[in-house]
């Protein structure tokens, strides 16, 4: 009885991945319970991804497979997305439901969310698992045959299975795309709606809903155009993480995933966003560039910087490690401006190396002013009423974090 159930479900996986199979060489309209399915729970897998480092695509297309696109009897019953079984440990609710064996005993949830964050702190938790966290995000095919090598099912054709969902619903566009990011989420869900060839162009384009910031108007594009073909060469970067300007740096490839960039060196994606003053809707590098590891410096140790054929003031303030408001602020320039070759940017408000520790001290004494703080005051409401930024204050104050006490001492920079 047990072989003939084996049996049977090694038929129905043959017969779902000979299904995927024929759907992607035809080009047909994509499963409506498999696109109803990633539309209910991308979220929740990129919020895990986020917390845990597990592809949103490895998630959503284990539960696909799981559930049989939310439509199997296990997970009407018990919200079990993944087929997690009961195990020693569990101390929660459980069901019985026929798997490999009659009557296994399968993990019970409350909600869709707990399934979801169980998996996540199951396969982190399992010293088996470990090697499938040195993995890229988005190196699919080895997470997909990782799980496979690891155990997580019995079924033979596991891996191949997933690897057929990724790729027939472009699940890994799901991994450059922040849980909270709805208008990202809303494009790639229009996209999965339509023919799989709409589809396959999304993890090509540029950022959505990134503008760009050095537009041109219409007579002036032939000459951008030249300019960008006569750009001076990239310098050549060490591999791995360097320093530049005192701060922690590494230099990335285009298309690289800032995601994967934030996960690999430990820090949280929306703090590399704004260290590297690039949109909240980055997904993805346009080009080679350096990604700074901490947020950039108002100066630089050196004064002056000279423009490179093709460099705007953003390029200078990657490769300086000064933050770009500093520099328009500096230089009194436009951030849009278009530099000249050879021409010289200032890195520090001191335009004289010998004065500068006399300028600076000079400078504090006359711009810096005493505020103790009240009930209800933030840092926000501190600095707008100083007409200062909450950065500006937090520096002048060696201050890391925003919490504030009733009483306390600020120094506030004019």
């Amino acid at each position: 009885m047990q072989k003939m159930r084996i049996y049977t479900k090694l038929l129905i996986n043959l017969a779902l991945l000979l299904s995927v199979h024929v759907n992607i060489h035809a080009q047909e309209v994509k499963t409506p319970a498999i696109v109803s399915y990633i539309e209910r729970y991308a979220e929740l897998a990129i919020q895990e991804m986020d917390r845990t480092g597990i592809p949103a695509a490895i998630k959503i297309a284990q539960g696909i497979l799981e559930t049989d696109a939310g439509r199997s009897e296990l997970v009407q019953q018990s919200n079990n997305h993944f087929g997690i079984k009961c195990k020693t440990s569990w101390t929660g609710e459980k069901v019985y439901h026929d798997d490999d064996a009659a009557g296994e005993c399968f993990r019970k949830y409350t909600s869709a969310s707990d399934s979801y964050a169980d998996h996540s702190d199951y396969l982190k938790s399992q010293p088996r698992y470990a090697f499938l966290f040195d993995y890229d995000l988005d190196d699919y095919k080895s997470w997909a045959w990782g799980l496979k090598k690891a155990g997580y099912a019995t079924n033979p054709i596991y891996a191949q299975t997933l690897i057929k969902f990724i790729e027939t619903y472009n699940l890994n566009s799901l991994n450059e795309f922040s849980y909270d990011d709805s208008s990202a989420l809303s494009s790639y869900f229009n996209l999965l709606e339509n023919d799989l060839g709409a589809l396959t162009s999304l993890s090509k384009r540029a950022p959505l809903n990134e503008s760009n910031t050095n537009s041109l108007n219409d007579d002036e594009t032939k000459t951008e155009e030249a300019e960008v073909e006569k750009k001076s060469k990239p310098a050549e970067f060490q591999k791995g993480v360097f320093k530049i300007n005192g701060l922690k740096v590494v230099y990335c490839k285009a298309n690289q995933s800032l995601l994967s960039i934030a996960k690999k060196n430990h820090v949280h994606l929306s703090q590399l966003l704004s260290w590297n003053e690039l949109p909240k809707s980055t997904t993805l590098l346009k080009e080679d560039q350096l990604i700074f590891l901490q947020k950039k410096k108002k100066h630089a140790d050196k004064d002056i910087h000279i423009v490179q054929r093709g460099e705007s003031l953003y390029d200078i303030s990657q490769k300086e490690g000064v933050r770009l408001e500093s520099l328009i602020s500096i230089n009194d320039i436009d951030k849009n401006k278009r530099l000249k070759n050879k021409e010289k940017i200032r890195l520090n408000n001191e335009s004289t190396p010998g004065l500068r520790h006399f300028s600076k001290s000079s400078h504090n004494k006359k711009h810096i002013a005493l505020h103790v703080v009240k009930q209800g005051e933030s840092l926000y409401t501190i600095a707008k009423k100083y007409k200062t930024t909450i950065d500006s204050i937090k520096d002048a104050n060696s201050m890391k974090r925003n919490e504030l006490q009733v009483g306390q001492s600020l120094k506030i920079p004019k």
